[in-house]
């Protein structure tokens, strides 16, 4: 049996056909036509999916299920985009809309909560309970699984992870409010944190490497000059690892998850960040050195785990 994937973005929406075990055999990209309103927008998708079976070699009585992971607010009971700042879909029947074109079961969730269901059956192969997969890309996102459910919270709002407060006087998030991880731990804030500093510091490797490059920074050169030994790029992903575990350890606390599974952009770093990250929750999780900790992985899927977790919405 297979399942389709759909991965909605402002821009590109993706696509992949999945075996049962997670597998994608067939995988395809379309551009986003975000204005084109509820009826046409859902007829693409319908035409998208008929796209990838044809191109994957699999009819559509093989296809189990549709699943699309969506931006925005999400009744996934009723099978409505409520709503999506990126996307012209508000009080969208998303659900219904589409079969009209293509008779099959059809999920929809968020598109964190399909990226957070795809590393969890990668991590743990479905034996996983309770998992919590954290994405720091151009915002902190996130999903949550308890009991091997998607925790979606009341009309399916929950799990925005990175609008916890971690400090009430802080920088200024766009949410509105202050001192949201989000504005500390997303590559957005990593990066006016290295340049902020390198302004500070213009005799440093940091300074040069922005200036070099019409006076931009990104997540690479940042982690690159730190690897390097430029005392203020040290600094920076530092202080940056520790807002991230930050927001690690209040996810520990509330939670207690078996796993935590970092991903998006900055988890390209990889071991620079991840074993701080590790080394500072395992020393301030509440009842650290009497409880057991949760286990905190660079998360394995990158861009093909919204397109599985969407797949698995019907599985």
């Amino acid at each position: 049996m297979y399942y389709i994937g759909i991965d909605i973005g402002g821009t590109t929406i993706k696509g992949g056909m999945v075996k049962e075990d997670g597998t994608i055999i067939y995988k395809s990209a379309i551009p986003t036509d975000a204005n084109a309103g509820c009826e046409k927008f859902t007829k693409s998708i319908a035409d998208f999916c008929i796209d990838i079976a044809e191109k994957a070699g699999v009819s559509m009585d093989e296809v189990k299920s549709i699943g699309m992971g969506i931006p925005g607010t999400i009744d996934s009971e009723k099978g409505v985009v409520l709503y999506t700042n990126n996307i012209d879909l508000k009080n969208a029947p998303i659900v219904a809309e589409f079969k009209k074109f293509i008779d099959k079961d059809v999920y929809i969730d968020n598109d964190a909560n399909c990226a957070a269901l795809g590393e969890f059956f990668a991590l743990g192969g479905g034996k996983l309970k309770d998992f919590v997969a954290v994405t720091l890309g151009t915002g902190v996102g996130g999903g949550i699984i308890i009991n091997g459910k998607l925790f979606s919270g009341h009309g399916g709002e929950g799990g925005e992870i990175g609008h916890m407060v971690i400090d009430m006087s802080g920088e200024e998030c766009t949410c509105g409010r202050n001192g949201c991880w989000e504005a500390y731990a997303s590559a957005t804030a990593l990066v006016r944190q290295a340049k902020d500093a390198a302004m500070a510091n213009k005799d440093s490797k940091l300074y040069k490497y922005m200036e070099q490059n019409d006076g931009r920074l990104n997540g690479e050169v940042i982690w690159n000059a730190s690897k390097e030994g430029d005392a203020v790029a040290k600094a920076v992903t530092d202080k940056y690892c520790e807002y991230v575990a930050q927001g690690v350890v209040n996810i520990v606390n509330i939670f207690r998850p078996e796993v935590v599974a970092i991903g998006g952009g900055v988890s390209k770093a990889g071991d620079a960040l991840l074993n701080p990250v590790k080394e500072y929750t395992h020393k301030y999780h509440y009842g650290a050195g009497y409880s057991k900790p949760s286990e905190i992985v660079i998360a394995k899927l990158g861009n093909d785990a919204g397109i599985i977790g969407a797949a698995f919405l019907g599985k």
